[in-house]
């Protein structure tokens, strides 16, 4: 700063006026002035009056800007706009000293024309007194404080861009002082800690992180402090909820130490997973059934599995040091050794098949080497990853399997040779077909046999041979093979060149596009199987005869006594009545009565034999029936003998007639009985069954479905086979004479049958017997009746009840006729159904139709239509000694129609009349 002579005259005189107003004229004022002028810094005095400036030094006129402010109020100055100058003025007056002075950024020009800078300048204020009394001013001093400032200033920014680096650092770290207080944290620390900086910032080490007591990380703090070294390791933080691993570096630093630390947990999973990987592979390394090895750029092996040096039982310095030549077969190793130079020098993959020494029994066993180069990013081969495998037994496997072929082949060529042999000489016939039946070939048998030549068959149609009436089943046959079917066997008659047929039984098989066949010649067997057949039909014709013989002799035995008691004993009553001798009667009559009531009890079992009997079916429960009887079958049976009911409880109905159920059950009761001499014990059971199609075709016409079955069985001697092959013939027993008719089981049998049932007999000696009865179920919505209710109605004829009576007997005709009127109804009779249908014609009123089912000319059922077509409501009663089959189907007794059978007696048949028409 540069100083005028004009300026130091202007500021003596100022100070002499200055020194005026204090009083001061001496020379030591002089020299103050002279000082103050001359002195550093910056001065000036403001008067207290006025506020005006009196006194200036030369750096404070510097300071404003070269400008001479002397005698210049404050309000007109620069210094009014200097923040906080007239604050700390007023309170300099006021006598408030500040401990701080007051800082002041100022523009200044150092000579006139420069540029202005910006200084930094520090005042203080000092009151001046006069005689410690009255304030006559200011003093303002400051001093230059720019250079001070800029360095805080760099220094803060220093400071602060380094706060800002540490902030910003991926990596955490605390500082600590000399007594490992924290005294910072970055927020990547904070971060990894998961607290606030407050709750950590002023905390010694072991107060904040209370698990570090005691421990490495402890230790190397304190080292780090005591010897000034730097210290780097790995830790696991495991404090405050936390699992990490961190990579920490302790520095120390003046006034203590920082610990920068890094989270690598990621790094330590990674090289955990190598590690694991790594294990994994070398664990796979060793269990694969390879010998696996690893060799340097120049072909050197320089790692292997536990398998190379296990089979070779070499080390890899042995390789190293021409071992090659000793494990490698000779006659492989020039082979494989140039193949290895090859790839080592072009670096390719090398690949080839070698025979290695075993070093267990100095076998060789084949196998295949393959070696991969692998690269560098630069396309260098760095290394070869090699493998041996042992394919000793494929390669032995296929060696065998070319010698297989070729026997193979040559049984190929033999078999063929023989399946032509037997083409050409075989005595069955053998064709090739298309699937549409068109011969492709047919061997030479055709011609011994049937006469047809090659060119005859070749495109022809086989069905064109096969007759008309098997072509049907033949063509079905191609049908399926052509399909889905591969196997089929049929039989068909083939047609001569002479006209006449064959018979040939055909097994044929089919492939993607043809049929082949062979056909045997079973003609001489057809006809055999159609000789024995008619030896057969003879047979059984044979046996029908003795059966029918057989059967005619018992009847004729048993009718003959029964009418010798009925002829004796009428004419005995004849004699009597000459005699006059009446009191006798009574007792022939009874005998003649006994007699014709033991024949038709006979003719009734013969009609259920042969499946003729009258029978009234109504749906019926048969556990209520058995249930009904049980009584009746205790007073049968002897006191030894245990009868016991086995009942199912959800039994179906069946459709039959129960009183000759019941009179079925009561007759094989009876014959358990018999069996049992000495006691035992009878079962009667009921059950639901289903009879399949396999048990349907063992048995003969019985049909599937669902029945109801009843069995009797007992505990008695049991029967032979041969007894079981007769039990249904008529008239066969095995009970001593007189004690039986040979009639029981033909009449069950008879009456199964005609019910659509089917009879089962099991027996063995000493084992008892099981009679099974099944009925077939009965699915209709009606009701069972109760089998035992039989209501015996008086007789309660009327005058005007008219009952017309068609029999073609005359005698019975004649008997029934005169039985009614004596029961006081009025009648009318035909003795055929025309004259039946002419007592219609004439509009008489009748009430009952009384008729025979046999008539001649139109039987009863006919006539009965014909009566209802006039009169719907006609009640009908059908007498019947005899049923043909298709008379007893289902659907034979319309409504209002009923059938008794013959013989009956007058009594139950007008018993039977009077519960009819009163509807009973």
């Amino acid at each position: 700063m540069s100083v005028t002579t004009e300026d130091v005259i202007r500021d003596v005189r100022g100070a002499h006026a200055a020194a005026k107003d204090c009083a001061a004229s001496d020379g030591a004022t002089s020299q103050l002035l002279a000082i103050l002028q001359q002195g550093p810094g910056f001065f000036c005095f403001l008067r207290h009056a006025d506020d005006v400036i009196t006194l200036t030094n030369n750096a404070f006129r510097q300071l404003v800007g070269g400008r001479d402010i002397a005698d210049c109020a404050l309000d007109a100055t620069p210094l009014v706009r200097w923040p906080g100058f007239r604050e700390r003025l007023d309170e300099a007056r006021a006598g408030l000293a500040s401990p701080d002075p007051l800082r002041v950024a100022v523009l200044s020009q150092t000579n006139a024309g420069s540029a202005a800078q910006e200084r930094f300048v520090e005042f203080s204020f000092q009151p001046v007194w006069a005689g410690g009394r009255a304030l006559l001013g200011v003093a303002v001093h400051g001093h230059d404080v720019t250079a001070h400032v800029r360095e805080v200033r760099e220094l803060s920014a220093s400071n602060a861009r380094s706060e800002a680096v540490l902030d910003v650092l991926g990596d955490g770290f605390v500082v600590f002082d000399e007594e490992f207080r924290v005294v910072k944290l970055n927020p990547a620390a904070l971060k990894y800690d998961g607290r606030r900086a407050e709750e950590i910032i002023g905390k010694i080490q072991w107060e904040a992180w209370p698990t570090l007591a005691g421990s490495a990380l402890e230790i190397a703090y304190r080292r780090c402090l005591a010897e000034q070294v730097q210290i780097s390791f790995e830790r696991r933080y495991l404090g405050f909820g936390k699992d990490r691993w961190l990579e920490l570096r302790v520095c120390p630093v003046p006034g203590g130490i920082v610990s920068f630390y890094r989270d690598i947990t990621e790094r330590k999973a990674s090289e955990e997973a190598l590690r694991a990987s790594e294990e994994r592979f070398r664990a796979l390394v060793e269990a694969v059934p390879h010998q696996v090895w690893e060799a340097g750029p120049d072909g050197s092996v320089e790692w292997s599995n536990g398998r190379f040096p296990e089979y070779l039982g070499i080390t890899l310095d042995d390789l190293a040091n021409g071992a090659w030549e000793r494990i490698v077969h000779p006659e492989d190793y020039p082979i494989v050794a140039r193949a290895w130079r090859r790839a080592l020098q072009d670096g390719t993959i090398f690949e080839g098949e070698i025979r290695l020494k075993r070093a267990r029994d100095g076998t060789y066993r084949w196998f295949v080497s393959k070696a991969v180069p692998v690269r560098d990013t630069d396309g260098v081969v760095i290394r070869w990853i090699g493998t041996n495998t042992d394919i000793h037994d494929q390669k032995t496997a296929a060696e065998e399997l070319v010698h297989l072929n070729a026997r193979l082949e040559r049984r190929v060529e033999e078999s063929t040779r023989d399946r032509d042999r037997l083409w050409h000489l075989s005595t069955d016939l053998m064709l090739v077909a298309d699937f549409n039946g068109a011969i492709v070939a047919a061997n030479p048998a055709w011609g011994r046999m049937l006469d047809w030549r090659n060119g005859d068959l070749v495109q022809a149609s086989l069905l064109d041979f096969i007759h008309p009436e098997d072509r049907s089943e033949a063509h079905v046959a191609v049908g399926r093979l052509a399909g889905t079917v591969t196997t089929c066997s049929v039989q068909s008659r083939l047609r001569h060149r002479d006209g006449s047929y064959r018979w040939i039984a055909w097994t044929a098989v089919s492939d993607e596009h043809f049929i082949h066949a062979v056909g045997r010649d079973i003609t001489a067997e057809e006809q055999a199987a159609r000789a024995l057949k008619q030896a057969e039909e003879a047979l059984r014709q044979s046996q029908k005869m003795e059966a029918v013989g057989q059967l005619t002799g018992g009847i004729a035995h048993d009718f003959n006594n029964l009418l010798t008691g009925v002829i004796g004993s009428l004419d005995l009553i004849r004699t009597r009545i000459a005699q006059g001798r009446a009191g006798d009667i009574e007792r022939y009559v009874d005998a003649a009565m006994s007699s014709a009531n033991r024949a038709a009890a006979l003719t009734h079992r013969l009609l259920a034999f042969s499946r003729r009997q009258p029978l009234d079916p109504k749906p019926v429960d048969a556990n209520a029936l058995v249930a009904s009887m049980e009584e009746l079958f205790r007073r049968t049976v002897r006191e030894t003998i245990d009868v016991e009911l086995r009942a199912r409880r959800d039994l179906w109905l069946t459709l039959c007639d129960p009183n000759q159920l019941e009179s079925a059950l009561l007759n094989l009761v009876i014959n358990a009985r018999d069996a049992m001499p000495d006691g035992g014990s009878i079962a009667i059971g009921t059950d639901n069954v289903e009879l399949d199609d396999a048990y349907a075709t063992t048995q003969q016409d019985v049909k599937p479905g669902p029945y109801v079955a009843l069995s009797v069985s007992d505990t008695g001697s049991g029967m032979s086979d041969d007894v079981l092959a007769r039990v249904f013939e008529p008239f066969f027993t095995t009970k001593p004479i007189g004690q039986g008719t040979g009639l029981g089981l033909s009449m069950v049998y008879g009456f199964v049958r005609q019910s659509g049932g089917h009879v089962r007999i099991a027996s063995a000696i000493g084992q008892g017997t099981v009679v099974t009865i099944f009925l077939p179920r009965y699915l209709g919505d009606a009701e069972p009746q109760d089998p035992s209710a039989t209501a015996v109605l008086g007789a309660r004829a009327k005058a005007h009840e008219t009952v017309l009576v068609v029999e073609d007997e005359t005698v019975v005709r004649g008997l029934i006729v005169e039985m009614l009127k004596e029961q006081g109804y009025r009648v009318l009779e035909a003795e055929d159904g025309p004259k039946g249908l002419a007592v219609l014609q004439t509009g008489q009123p009748i009430d009952l139709l009384l008729t025979d089912v046999g008539l001649p000319g139109l039987n009863g059922r006919q006539l009965a239509d014909a009566f209802r077509a006039e009169r719907p409501d006609l009640r009908v009663l059908f007498m019947t000694g005899y049923v043909e089959s298709s008379l007893l189907s289902a659907g034979f007794l319309g409504p209002g129609m009923e059938v008794i059978a013959k013989p009956f007696t007058l009594d139950a048949l007008a018993a039977r009349i009077e519960a009819i028409i009163h509807g009973s």
